[in-house]
């Protein structure tokens, strides 16, 4: 009995032993260590602050800074938002594509930890030029855009086709500066080129040797004009270019039959021409057959012909040719020297504001371009030597319908018609009218500054002959007036537009 019970306990015991991890001796338990992540101390929005034009997108990208004093990028359980939802959308990846200018908040957020960055976005347009019957304007994105007429090779796209809508000029997306003259285009190829100088480009007609190339042949791309890399400023007139470079030198080329290139002849130039010694030349300006410089001091130049009084040097009453730069003469009871900020050069007229942001006009005022005193309601406010309303001095200084003004930033002349910005963003037009160019919504003419609509955040305006291009400050571009060669872009060469209509 007892063997039988001491066989049956034995294997049972050992048994137990082993199931409970015993051996005989001490009992331990063996489990895998935890490893805690240290806790997140703070989050980082790269890029900090950025620029992206509309319909572009931006990667945000956020990096967590944890407790043991490691960065590491954070790609999951983190939240991304905006603060509006008008300018900027978001994704959870932290992509953001612009929608509309302005300004807006990018936030990641972990838990309660969270960190920001702040886009800006442009909108779509940065600069226009319009010229004869074509425009130009440059993208945010610095991009080169064209449509209008196109018979010589003016819109640079490689063809001789006229277009209703923009095209892209090239592939090149660093393009700075832009003026369209009468049949032909000039322009800066770089960035920052008013500060730092870039390489000058031409196309288009190329009869008076306009583009600089050395040739009278027509060129329907651009091409770079010499191996200067310096320009900072230029100028398309119907038939001759101007520019300035980075040292303040003037340079001329082009037709010069009525001495409009300044270098002391009447003779066309085929390459950029030095006018004169002078290094302190900033803007320039070009009308038909005449041209207006201003220095760093603030004095304006005019040279070319007399006839219709554009250099405003007086006696209008014969052909009579400045063959170089000119100050422009005083006017009546001006006992010292007139200082300008700003210059525009039409058909036969200029515009100018000075320091003090008044606006002065001169030359043919055939169509009420050069404009006149709201007291006076007259297409001549001062005596004029000629029969058809030309003024011949620095005369006439323009008065809103409200009064004297001295608020006047930007402006532009046509053939016939003005345009000008105040400092309050509103957008002003008298002259001609036949097409709607002065954006009121109708085709009567007016020699007084006619407010264009109530909007106030005009901040560039440039004339074409018939026709008138601004943008707004969210990079909007507006156009109105003729349309018969597509120069408005917006797909018809059949209506006028008499009004501001935003280009697709």
């Amino acid at each position: 009995m007892k063997t039988s019970f001491a066989r049956f306990v034995l294997p049972l015991a050992l048994a137990c032993l082993s199931a409970c991890g015993g051996s005989g001796g001490e009992s331990s338990t063996s489990t895998d260590p935890v490893v805690e992540t240290p806790a997140l101390k703070s989050i980082v929005v790269t890029p900090a602050t950025t620029t992206i034009a509309v319909g572009t997108s931006q990667q945000m990208v956020a990096t967590g800074t944890y407790a043991d004093g490691k960065t590491a990028s954070i790609t999951t359980g983190i939240t991304w938002s905006t603060k509006g939802s008008t300018v900027l959308t978001i994704f959870t990846t932290g992509l953001v594509t612009a929608k509309a200018a302005g300004t807006d908040t990018v936030t990641a957020k972990v838990g309660d930890i969270s960190g920001s960055a702040t886009v800006t976005v442009t909108g779509p347009y940065k600069t226009v030029a319009s010229g004869g019957g074509h425009s130009l304007a440059v993208k945010a994105d610095g991009s080169l855009m064209a449509w209008g007429v196109n018979r010589s090779g003016q819109l640079g796209d490689a063809s001789a086709i006229d277009k209703t809508t923009p095209v892209q000029v090239g592939i090149a997306k660093t393009w700075s500066v832009i003026a369209a003259g009468e049949f032909h285009t000039v322009a800066l190829f770089g960035t920052n080129c008013a500060v730092n100088g870039c390489p000058l480009y031409a196309w288009g007609f190329n009869q008076n040797g306009q583009l600089g190339d050395g040739t009278t042949k027509d060129i329907s791309t651009p091409t770079k004009i010499g191996t200067a890399t310096t320009w900072i400023a230029i100028a398309a007139g119907k038939a001759h270019t101007l520019a300035v470079k980075k040292d303040g030198t003037l340079w001329a080329w082009g037709r010069n039959f009525s001495a409009q290139l300044g270098d002391g002849t009447r003779l066309d130039r085929l390459v950029p021409t030095p006018i004169g010694t002078a290094k302190t030349w900033k803007a320039v300006a070009a009308g038909d057959e005449h041209s207006m410089g201003l220095m760093t001091n603030g004095t304006a130049y005019t040279w070319g012909p007399r006839i219709s009084g554009q250099t405003g040097q007086g006696d209008a009453s014969i052909v009579t040719y400045d063959t170089q730069p000119i100050a422009l003469a005083l006017p009546p009871n001006y006992t010292t020297p007139v200082q300008f900020v700003a210059i525009a050069s039409g058909y036969n007229h200029n515009l100018a504001i000075r320091n003090n942001g008044t606006l002065y006009a001169w030359g043919d005022n055939q169509y009420g371009q050069v404009g006149g005193s709201s007291g006076t309601g007259t297409q001549c406010p001062f005596t004029a030597p000629a029969t058809d309303c030309e003024v011949d001095l620095l005369q006439i200084k323009i008065d809103a319908i409200q009064g004297a003004d001295n608020d006047w930033t930007v402006l532009s002349a046509g053939l016939g018609h003005s345009v000008a910005i105040k400092s309050d963003g509103s957008l002003w037009a008298w002259g001609n009218n036949d097409y709607g160019q002065l954006g009121n919504g109708s085709t009567a003419s007016s020699n007084l500054p006619i407010k264009v609509g109530n909007d106030k955040d005009w901040v560039i305006v440039s004339a074409g002959k018939y026709h008138t291009f601004a943008i707004k400050a969210d990079g909007t571009l507006w156009g109105w007036g003729r349309n018969a060669e597509g120069q408005l872009g917006n797909g018809i060469s059949t209506s006028n537009v008499l009004i501001p209509t935003k280009l697709p």
